[in-house]
């Protein structure tokens, strides 16, 4: 079964600074039919203008990514970490028994676009932790490259769930299958662009909820294709 979560029925939030789209509920948007999805808890569509962004605040019992899509995101924390995010790079924080951080955009020319990520935790109060890495954008051109899971491969972050996400920038016409273990189901969110999952069209914000479903099709349309995240979960 594929649950379509359209783009234009999200949550906004839009502070000037921040223009900000949640396809769940999340700070003053609330909306109790969309609270999650499995262990998915957030994900925020989020424009920061140069210079500007998120100051110094706290998280506890989360597993946290950040997928720059455009510009680049400035990151300190109170473990001491100070780093610089950029297209085809990947920050996860678990923030544990207590995190304090700050995200800006690093420019204070250009916008950055990133897509903010929560996952609930399998434990609570984990000593908190920071990774972050680079790789090469082939590796995800026509193929779904894993960037966060419980027993990550190839360079990807380590989180503290049954839950893997992975992304894929496929051309017009391109497909990648994924198959769906048993018991199992999938989150898909369209990050720019158009694509099909199954079949179904989906567009830039749009997300899809799956379950009941032994694969997944993914499939490049429009002039230009997509760039796709897939959640596998528990």
């Amino acid at each position: 079964m594929l649950t379509l979560r359209r783009a234009e029925d999200r949550g906004h939030t839009d502070l000037g600074w921040l223009n900000s789209h949640h396809s769940f509920s999340f700070g003053g948007y609330s909306d109790p039919k969309h609270m999650g999805f499995r262990a998915l808890r957030v994900i925020n569509d989020d424009r920061v203008a140069a210079g500007k962004g998120f100051g110094a605040h706290g998280h506890r019992d989360m597993e946290i990514l950040s997928y720059v899509v455009d510009g680049r995101l400035a990151h300190k924390d109170s473990m001491g970490e100070a780093h610089e995010l950029g297209p085809n790079e990947v920050q996860a924080m678990s923030a544990g028994n207590g995190v304090i951080h700050s995200e800006y955009n690093a420019s204070e020319t250009e916008p950055t676009h990133f897509l903010q990520i929560w996952i609930l935790p399998a434990e609570k109060s984990i000593a908190p932790s920071y990774q972050q890495f680079a790789y090469d954008p082939a590796e995800k051109r026509g193929k779904l490259r894993l960037m966060a899971g419980p027993d990550p491969q190839g360079g990807a972050a380590r989180i503290n769930q049954d839950a893997r996400m992975f992304a894929t920038v496929l051309a017009a016409g391109e497909q990648v299958d994924f198959p769906i273990a048993g018991g199992r189901y999938a989150w898909v969110q369209c990050v720019t662009g158009n694509a099909e999952v199954n079949g179904l069209a989906i567009k830039a914000g749009d997300g899809v909820a799956v379950s009941d479903e032994a694969q997944i099709a993914l499939r490049g349309t429009g002039p230009s294709g997509a760039e796709i995240l897939l959640f596998d979960l528990s």
